[in-house]
């Protein structure tokens, strides 16, 4: 009896089992649908993503910012910067030679009493040390004569200049204090493109911001800087972080609360924030204040190539420059004797793809990976010719060829690029030569006149200008000088003054 209620137990459990996997398998276990696999193939696609083995955090976006935003604030401060007004004391001589045959001493006492007025600014910057070092861009502090900086916790102080780099828009300022607190920096090269990033600082004039987004790309040039440098150099971390005006010198952070990058510009239509934003890589960041506080300037190092940017060439250009956009390296196009490629056996039609083991596809990434080395560092340069890969050593210099260091100069100070007038421009000018303001950045002819570019300089002084080393001697020693000419673009061909005081208590 009691056997036969055990044997009908478990013929009523057996039942009831392989009754409910039927029901599973019929009604509730997912089905296979026809579009699952490729080509009608039973087997499970290579690019298979497992979902419950990676777990459903793995597709959930971070959604807590708040250990990143507590450490990135403090560090950030706000700049306001004061331009006082200015006396412009340039002239026409043809136009004053006229005004004051009509006007007499009345214009002769009253033809340059014309200023402009003060400007106020505002932007953010980035404690680095302790002791109140802050970095922050160029253009936030351009030509203050006053600059100012707010602390996180109110606290205000006047900060002064330590130097600045026009072609990557850094700058470095000083307060004087001790304790603050300041960003530790990260590494911009393990940034990649979809890592999330917080963008920090004072955008129109608000207090501390902070905003989130991912890094959208790497290595970006936008042409920005070439504003103030024809040497410009642009890498730029773009992420979809919302900066706008205010947010500039403020810092880009990862969720560790990381410096990564330095805010700086925006691509935009209107001037306000459209999607983009643009930050300068921290690694990049770290070798110009290294120089800056080091140097006093930048100890900028070159390969001694000559190249040209397949981004911004037409397809004829291409054409005769046996390049495509798509080149997985930069193109040497010339290799000028005494510089760093020469000497290290690199020649015209060469494929550069690496230094130091990092790609170098791009003009962007062949700049900033130089921009990280100064003179006499020795870097290995991976190249391609007749398909053939290569490698060599090429110990880096500096604009004058050597390995020394770079002191700056009083044409440094002029704050402008010059170029020499062709021979064949001289003559359609009908001049014997000069020498042509090719770019106009931060320094004293754009503080102290309203010079503009393709201004002429044929004397300075009494001496007369061919060339940079011509306006160099001019202006060595001098603690005031008049740089005479016209411009390239005025048909009548008036001839402009400038007045620079040199002296400012700068030594050259």
């Amino acid at each position: 009896m009691k056997l036969s209620h055990v044997a009908g137990t478990v013929l009523i459990s057996a039942a009831t089992a392989i009754a409910s996997v039927y029901v599973y398998s019929k009604y509730f276990q997912p089905q296979t649908g026809m579009g699952m696999y490729q080509n009608g193939s039973d087997s499970v696609p290579a690019n298979y993503v497992n979902y419950t083995s990676a777990g459903s955090n793995a597709l959930t976006p971070p959604t807590d910012f708040t250990q990143a935003a507590r450490i990135g604030t403090p560090g950030v401060v706000h700049i306001k910067t004061k331009i006082n007004p200015r006396q412009l004391g340039n002239n026409l001589e043809k136009r004053r030679s006229l005004l004051e045959e009509f006007f007499g001493e009345q214009f002769e006492d009253n033809r340059r009493q014309y200023y402009s007025p003060p400007q106020m600014a505002s932007g953010s910057g980035v404690l680095i040390s302790d002791d109140g070092y802050i970095v922050t861009n160029n253009h936030v502090i351009d030509d203050a004569d006053e600059i100012s900086v707010t602390l996180s916790n109110n606290k205000t102080f006047t900060a002064k200049v330590v130097g600045t780099d026009p072609s990557t828009d850094l700058a470095v300022i000083k307060v004087n204090s001790s304790g603050l607190p300041y960003l530790l920096y990260g590494n911009s090269d393990d940034v990649q493109v979809g890592h999330w990033v917080l963008a920090v600082g004072y955008p129109l004039n608000l207090e501390t911001t902070v905003t989130a987004g991912i890094v959208s790309a790497k290595s970006r040039s936008i042409g920005i800087n070439r504003r103030n440098s024809r040497n410009a150099i642009e890498s730029f971390i773009q992420t979809d972080a919302p900066v706008n005006q205010g947010n500039s010198g403020g810092a880009l952070i990862n969720t560790a609360g990381e410096l990564i990058g330095i805010n700086s510009a925006i691509a935009s239509p209107t001037g306000a924030y459209a999607g983009y934003s643009y930050a300068i890589p921290v690694n990049l960041v770290k070798k110009v204040v290294n120089d800056i506080m080091k140097f006093g300037n930048v100890q900028r190092a070159y390969l001694g190539i000559e190249y040209d940017d397949p981004a911004r060439l037409t397809d004829e250009e291409l054409k005769a420059r046996n390049m495509t956009r798509d080149m997985a390296g930069i193109k040497v196009l010339g290799v000028p004797q005494g510089g760093a490629a020469a000497a290290a056996g690199i020649k015209e039609g060469d494929l550069i793809t690496k230094i130091n083991g990092v790609n170098t596809s791009s003009i962007p990434e062949l700049m900033e990976q130089l921009s990280r080395y100064k003179p006499g560092d020795k870097v290995t340069v991976n190249y391609q010719r007749e398909n053939k890969e290569l490698t060599t050593n090429a110990i880096l210099k500096n604009l004058d060829g050597n390995t020394g260091i770079v002191k700056l100069g009083v044409m440094d100070y002029l704050g402008a690029d010059f170029l020499p007038l062709s021979k064949a421009a001289a003559n359609q000018l009908g001049i014997e030569g000069g020498l042509m303001v090719a770019n106009i950045g931060s320094g004293l002819i754009k503080k102290q006149t309203n010079m503009k570019r393709e201004f002429v300089i044929l004397k300075a002084g009494n001496s007369t200008i061919r060339t940079s080393e011509d306006l160099k001697r001019a202006l060595e020693g001098k603690k005031s000088t008049r740089l005479e000419g016209f411009y390239a673009n005025d048909r009548y061909a008036n001839i402009y003054y400038y007045d620079l005081n040199l002296s400012g208590g700068t030594s050259f």
